[in-house]
């Protein structure tokens, strides 16, 4: 292993750390923060799903990709690479869904009081499970197609190789399948990553003409701030551009890397470190704008003794 080998298998491995704990500790956080109350957050069931999409895209690659770092290869057969990619898979694809599901249950909570966003706000709290739910059962047919070209590594140079990952390989089935897997794959992603920035983009536009009526009718020094539901818009914002951005840079890499005529080692390892970057920081992000996180810290930590002995 030469140098550069060495310090992505290092940011590898400090990145899934990180990522996998940080998400599990607010996967567990917000299953008890619905445990807890008579009447779940909303919010929080969705969360709680993009969390645990986040560590099971992280466990699944990042783990193959940490042990081939560190010169590890061929440790899974076609089985193990069916179920692994297509776990994998799944989680990607719940985490477009998920983030498009938060921007837009922000995007009509924090909308205008009309007759007709009434009596959608009202509806909404009861469509979110089911929604969950239905994500999760659409994302498992769709990326079933990965248990059919997904295969182990291979040696024989009869098979048509797409995308060698070392420890899995995507291989050719027909042009026609690959062409339709493709279509409906591309069609699925820019379908959410559509709708979510158009929810994010709405948000921003209903929170500039709020914070515009407040500013005429308090002043400057009365701002939005303090209303809960703009900081979870803010957040929800940013999660959103988060995701699109690295999602445009993800499928122009990705483009890059298939057509090239030869491999190289140190694009594909930039392309896997930053497939983790939103799997890894979303948490943070999340952590950082929820306000029950320092109540939860405050609750948690030791009251310091007043006993001078």
């Amino acid at each position: 292993m030469n140098t550069t080998e060495i310090s992505f298998g290092v940011i590898i491995l400090l990145q899934i750390s990180i990522g996998v704990s940080v998400n599990v500790f607010l996967l567990l956080f917000y299953c008890h923060m619905i445990s807890a109350s008579h009447k779940p957050s909303s919010s929080d069931l969705i969360l709680t799903q993009l969390t645990l999409a986040n560590t099971i895209l992280l466990l699944t690659r990042g783990i193959p990709e940490t042990m081939l770092t560190w010169g590890l290869r061929n440790f899974l057969d076609d089985i193990g690479c069916k179920l692994l990619m297509y776990l994998y898979r799944v989680a990607r694809s719940l985490g477009i869904c998920t983030t498009c599901l938060l921007s837009i249950f922000q995007a009509i909570t924090i909308s205008p009081s009309t007759s007709w966003w009434a009596g959608l706000k009202a509806k909404l709290p009861k469509c979110i499970f089911p929604s969950c739910v239905l994500s999760w059962i659409l994302n498992m047919l769709i990326d079933i197609e990965g248990l059919i070209d997904i295969r182990g590594p291979q040696n024989s140079s009869s098979i048509q190789i797409i995308l060698d990952l070392k420890y899995c390989s995507k291989v050719h089935i027909s042009a026609v399948t690959t062409l339709i897997i493709a279509v409906v794959l591309t069609f699925r992603d820019l379908f959410f990553v559509g709708l979510m920035s158009m929810a994010s983009g709405y948000m921003v536009f209903v929170l500039h003409r709020h914070h515009q009526r407040v500013q005429h009718l308090h002043g400057p020094s009365h701002s939005s701030r303090v209303m809960p539901e703009v900081r979870a818009a803010k957040r929800i914002i940013a999660l959103a551009t988060l995701y699109i951005l690295l999602y445009g840079r993800q499928s122009i890499m990705l483009s890059i890397i298939m057509n090239m005529k030869k491999n190289s080692p140190l694009l594909m390892n930039s392309h896997v470190v930053l497939g983790f970057t939103f799997s890894a920081m979303s948490p943070f992000l999340m952590i950082y704008s929820d306000r029950r996180m320092r109540r939860f810290w405050k609750k948690e930590s030791p009251v310091p003794s007043t006993d001078p002995s």
